[in-house]
């Protein structure tokens, strides 16, 4: 395989389309060498079919609002691989949703789903739909349309959408109770991210941010370091940040900065019960600034305009947004004598930024790794409802501990460098890889 010819290639045929490029180039990259050892891969060209997706569904979705007048969107779903399992992934509202970013969302989630242990495959939807500003009412409304849409390319062996960016509980059981009146049947393991009374999982939505740290404990103590007492830096204030922030202050960080397309919030003496309460009220109320966060809490100050990464830290997590995290601010973070970086946001840092943290030698590891315990849990949900029970809080959690110490362990396999460093960028794509192309190889040319 030549990288160069391969990405030149999609480049011509997928023209302007960064985002799903960058994902496709950092994996093949990572795994080049890997996959040269394989000449079964390259006779069955293994590579050139799993950069280009199944299938893509483009579809309009006209809705009303609150003033009576119709709305037209654009819809997506992106069916990327199955070798392993049924497509999985989530659906995402946010006005920037495009081909591209679902394209290598798609890719990407491939890789998680392979490093999860569970059979599924990797899958990618959405819509340029903005949640921010809308009533509630006009939200079941998109959904409901979204849906109508939607229903009769999913199913619980088929493709089985979840939550991401914009998509919460709230608009996941307005879908499902569209997609129930369309289908005619009851069958809850069509979306997951559900509501407990009918047939979520308990800790699913913790669980993102709950195994992010869960793997970066791994990462801490596999270089002799601890979480305890270290100074946490988190982008976003959603779901996923919560989480993440929920589970660093229990494992004894301190969360020191939460950040909005504002600017970020300075919290020097970490995270409460009421804080953390408040990070959830926050996302709730669809404005989407993190300003009233220090209007509402005395130690804490606001800085418009700024990053997470301008306040000192030892740990910067990017929870929010695709290259929200660039090479100045990774600069910045060094200087700043952070040590640690993991993606808990997808494809969270740029190219530039992931290099400066590697030539520093300093520990950092990669979305599809450190945040795969969303989906991970996810198919634990599909598992309860394909078994029609339930498990307990402590049942989930002891899965999702399992799984992020897999996760952990494959890319330590496939990623530590003869000078002892570990890349986890590559282990983690060479870990998932390996598992999907294997799949592809044995199932023949389809």
């Amino acid at each position: 395989m030549k990288v160069q010819t391969i990405m030149a290639d999609l480049e011509r045929k997928h023209p302007g389309e960064s985002e799903y490029l960058q994902a496709v180039q950092e994996v093949l990259e990572s795994i080049e060498e890997v996959y040269n050892l394989h000449p079964e891969f390259e006779k069955a060209k293994i590579v050139e079919r799993m950069v280009e997706p199944d299938r893509i569904f483009t579809f309009r979705v006209t809705w009303v609002d609150d003033k009576g007048e119709i709305q037209t969107n654009l819809g997506y779903r992106i069916q990327f691989n199955s070798a392993i399992g049924p497509y999985k992934g989530g659906i995402r509202f946010h006005k920037a949703v495009n081909p591209s970013m679902l394209k290598f969302l798609g890719f990407e989630q491939t890789f998680k789903n392979a490093l999860t242990t569970l059979p599924m495959g990797g899958a990618k939807g959405g819509s340029d739909f903005d949640p921010v500003g809308k009533s509630d009412a006009e939200i079941m409304r998109f959904c409901q349309a979204f849906m109508w849409e939607l229903w009769k390319n999913i199913g619980p062996d088929t493709d089985v959408p979840a939550g991401d960016v914009g998509v919460g509980g709230r608009e996941i059981g307005y879908m499902y109770g569209m997609y129930k009146k369309l289908a005619r049947e009851y069958n809850t393991g069509v979306l997951t991210g559900k509501g407990m009374t009918w047939g979520g999982s308990l800790i699913r939505p913790e669980a993102t941010g709950f195994g992010a740290l869960y793997f970066v404990e791994h990462m801490l103590s596999k270089a002799g370091k601890s979480i305890k007492g270290a100074t946490v830096a988190i982008s976003g204030f959603g779901n996923v940040a919560w989480g993440a922030a929920t589970k660093a202050t229990e494992l004894g960080a301190k969360v020191i900065a939460i950040s909005g397309p504002d600017g970020v919030v300075y919290n020097p003496e970490g995270m409460t019960k009421e804080k953390l309460d408040y990070m959830l009220a926050l996302r709730a109320s669809n404005r989407n600034i993190v300003a009233p966060f220090a209007e509402k809490f005395a130690d804490a100050t606001f800085i418009p305009g700024k990053k997470a990464w301008s306040i000192k830290c030892d740990i910067a997590l990017p929870c929010a947004f695709q290259n929200e995290l660039n090479g100045d601010d990774a600069a910045e973070l060094l200087a700043n004598g952070t040590w640690c970086a993991a993606e808990v946001s997808n494809m969270g840092c740029t190219p530039e930024a992931i290099a400066t943290f590697q030539s520093a030698g300093i520990l950092f590891a990669p979305g599809k790794a450190v945040n795969a315990g969303g989906v991970a849990t996810s198919g634990l949900e599909m598992t309860q409802n394909a078994m029609h029970i339930s498990w307990s809080a402590a049942e989930v959690d002891s899965k999702l501990h399992y799984i992020m110490e897999s996760i952990h362990a494959a890319c330590v396999k496939y990623g530590t460098q003869e000078d002892g460093y570990i890349n986890y960028v590559k282990g983690a794509n060479i870990a998932g890889f390996m598992k999907v192309a294997q799949a592809m190889l044995e199932q023949g040319i389809v």
